[in-house]
């Protein structure tokens, strides 16, 4: 039914991670090969490309469906349909920012205050000449295919480039100026696929996958049951996406409690559980959370 597209490189390994995690195992017949398939329905081909064409092969009509960044849908141009972001990057599930970046010693405190014919290196041309214009600099943009922040300062004055935590540009000994623009991972379609309801239908619900598996990411379910009389302090304990649930346990005057948690407050919750009185506590994975 639907054509998939998902991207090579940087966010290959997540997002192969992300299928999984969804029910949507990715197969090929090995880790270099262009062609995969999954056993679902809703999905007749899937091809793992560069996110930089993505945009435009989603957009021309090629893939009905595609994985990508927001950077390469601004700096193609292409016209697609963002049916929803996916919260997760290379290394983070917080965004990417496109950055202008320079020397730990320029004296620039912004992007006005660099000169006209500053040389500019970057992946992102046109996100960049656009970015220049509007801040009235006439930059001298130079298209860079990698290792960008090793070009200041004998090949070029300043970068634009991506960052997460901005560890690598601090090591090259650059210091960011500016943010051009915070770009997230997005599920994006091609606009007339998606306006046949049947398709439309079946993107909703690889979505709803999707995104169920990433908020079921770094959580975990709790069960435990208590006495009567510790049920309040056990319930002002727990955190909860919106109220844990309780229901009395059969001729024993106690109660089941459930609750999703963070994973990274377990270490404390459960000791504390237990001092507070609870008994036979359970912390259990979660696959998916669809709201």
């Amino acid at each position: 039914m639907l054509r998939l597209v998902l991207p090579k490189g940087s966010l290959e390994k997540a997002t192969i991670a992300l299928f999984e995690s969804a029910d949507l195992t990715v197969r090929r017949s090995s880790e270099v090969d262009y062609r995969a398939s999954i056993d679902d329905p809703r999905v007749d081909d899937v091809r793992i490309l560069r996110p930089q064409e993505i945009p435009r092969y989603v957009a021309e009509g090629l893939f009905d469906i595609g994985i990508t960044g927001r950077d390469w849908i601004e700096e193609t141009g292409a016209e697609v349909l963002t049916l929803g972001e996916l919260n997760y990057s290379k290394a983070t599930s917080s965004p990417i920012r496109v950055v202008l970046a320079v020397a730990e010693g320029d004296a620039a405190a912004s992007v006005g205050d660099l000169p006209d014919g500053v040389r500019v290196s970057t992946e992102y041309p046109e996100l960049t000449r656009r970015f220049f214009e509007k801040h009235g600099v006439q930059a001298d943009i130079r298209l860079s295919y990698g290792a960008t922040e090793a070009k200041v300062p004998e090949i070029a004055d300043a970068v634009v480039e991506i960052t997460e935590t901005g560890r690598a540009l601090r090591a090259a000994g650059l210091r960011i100026l500016d943010t051009i623009l915070v770009s997230r991972t997005e599920l994006i379609a091609n606009p007339a696929v998606a306006d046949d309801p049947v398709r439309r239908h079946a993107m909703a619900q690889l979505l709803t996958l999707l995104q169920g598996a990433l908020e079921a990411r770094d959580k975990v379910l709790v069960k435990l049951n208590v006495a009567r009389e510790a049920l309040d302090q056990v319930i002002a304990m727990v955190p909860a996406m919106k109220a844990p649930t309780v229901s009395e346990l059969s001729g024993q005057g106690g109660f089941a409690v459930e609750t999703v948690v963070p994973k990274s407050q377990i270490n404390i919750l459960i000791p504390a559980l237990k001092d507070a009185g609870a008994t036979d506590i359970i912390e259990l994975p979660i696959s998916k959370i669809v709201h």
